[in-house]
């Protein structure tokens, strides 16, 4: 059987740690539970819905019960298991950014570009299955009824991608991030960015200051985990975000291939040096953390530079 590991981490807020790959601390999904509704926050991918699947029956959560699975956007890390899962959930809704709804509809072409794009942590994830368009609710902004006196609120948070949401809950007053607030590395309690191609720096930014005007107390990564200090968090991956943009047009500028605008990261940000030895040895960190980010980043530069040559 599947190990999962959940726990309680506020109030009517529960974690699943689905172990992807078997990797511990690498991908959570979120249980919201009240007597009224109880919802999921993110599922994982594919491969992980029996560790998911195992993670609720842990936590006594009633299958029927579950009426909305919101995700944060159409990856493969945070939703390519939906398809697969709502096998399991026969009344629960799926609410997406309506720009990633049609790649739920039709996973195909997003298959192919996370093959592309993520290389072996594609299979890692496992293909997503489709999901019927009467079970999916659009939505890029609105406040769903928690019970218990309790809110979701719904808001854009594009950057990392153009169809990222936001969730910001009142219990607690924490927000689930999706991936518009980098990679939190509970072993060292650090956050690194997470920016592959196609990167937007500016919309980032502008998700990041959202965040922070709802002056939240904790925030909830699904990479990976409850951290406290949520505002000082956020500021200083802001600034993380300009500075590694300051060293990669540095590095592009001066011609650098991958790897050395790769050590050139690791040297600059002390974070990321702090953090380096961790990344280079975890099976799909090194690949997601390491190059796709940086890549997203040299990707941004080189635009930049061709915008100010034409």
């Amino acid at each position: 059987m599947p190990t999962t590991i959940t726990k309680q981490i506020g109030k009517n807020i529960y974690l699943i740690d689905l172990e992807t790959g078997g990797c511990k601390n690498f991908i959570g999904s979120y249980v919201i539970k009240t007597a009224k509704k109880t919802m999921l926050i993110e599922t994982g991918p594919t491969n992980s819905i029996p560790n998911l699947l195992c993670g609720l029956a842990e936590l006594k959560i009633n299958l029927e019960d579950i009426d909305t699975v919101a995700v944060s956007h159409i990856h493969l890390d945070h939703s390519g298991g939906v398809g697969t899962l709502l096998k399991y959930l026969p009344n629960a809704k799926v609410l997406v950014h309506p720009r990633g709804a049609p790649h739920m509809v039709d996973p195909e072409k997003l298959w192919a570009s996370s093959q592309s794009v993520l290389g072996f942590v594609s299979e890692v994830c496992g293909k997503p299955e489709p999901v019927a368009q009467n079970r999916i609710t659009p939505m890029t902004e609105g406040i769903i009824d928690l019970g218990n006196g309790g809110k979701l609120t719904v808001f854009e948070t594009l950057g990392h991608a153009p169809h990222n949401l936001g969730f910001h809950e009142s219990f607690n007053k924490g927000i689930f991030t999706g991936d518009a607030a980098g990679y939190y590395v509970p072993e060292y309690n650090l956050v690194t960015p997470t920016s592959p191609p196609p990167f937007y720096l500016e919309a980032s930014i502008a998700s990041l200051d959202r965040l922070i005007s709802y002056r939240p107390s904790v925030l909830y990564y699904t990479h990976f985990g409850k951290a406290d200090d949520a505002i000082r968090r956020l500021r200083g991956y802001r600034a993380q975000l300009l500075m590694w943009n300051k060293i990669v047009q540095s590095a592009v500028e001066q011609n650098k291939n991958m790897e050395q605008v790769i050590e050139c990261v690791i040297a600059e940000d002390p974070l990321m040096n702090a953090l380096s030895e961790f990344l280079r040895g975890h099976k799909i960190y090194s690949k997601m953390a390491i190059e796709n980010s940086i890549n997203g980043f040299v990707e941004y530069a080189k635009k930049a530079q061709m915008k100010q040559s034409a």
